[in-house]
């Protein structure tokens, strides 16, 4: 799998009309990194510690490349942006996420579900609590 394939997977095991904020994908392919077990090319973005928890410029990277295809759609909200699949980028990443272990397509649906329910605090704070080493150049105190 590459960084693309899991991205779609990810963001369509969320459902469809589903939209991320900045925050939730970054977190997740964190997460996708660190704890899907049985998935092949892992770590997809190598994250590290930034002031306001684990980031990565290349997720932006790459749900930009996915909106040229016109796979990815940007939606502005009142106070930032939302990432969501469009018709073709939601079969695409199904497909994709079809093509996991059972097993890690679970973990998938259940992390971007987990994700999308909490506020930025609410996923930080486990975060740095799990990964003291995302804590280097934190400036965000929760």
């Amino acid at each position: 799998m590459n960084r693309r394939e899991v991205v779609l997977a990810a963001l369509a095991a969320g459902g469809e009309d589903t939209g991320y904020s900045p925050v939730h994908v970054q977190k997740m392919f964190f997460l996708i990194d660190r704890e899907a077990e049985d998935l092949d090319g892992r770590p997809f973005f190598s994250i590290s510690p930034d002031d306001y928890s684990p980031f990565n410029r290349a997720v932006y990277e790459v749900l930009d490349g996915l909106e040229d295809e016109g796979l990815v759609a940007m939606r502005k909200t009142k106070s930032n942006r939302e990432y969501l699949l469009t018709d073709e980028g939601h079969r695409i990443g199904t497909a994709e996420l079809n093509k996991l272990p059972e097993q890690t397509a679970k973990f998938f649906r259940e992390l971007t579900e987990w994700v999308r329910g909490l506020s930025f605090r609410q996923l930080v704070s486990p975060i740095y609590n799990k990964y003291p080493d995302m804590e280097e150049k934190n400036v965000f105190r929760s």
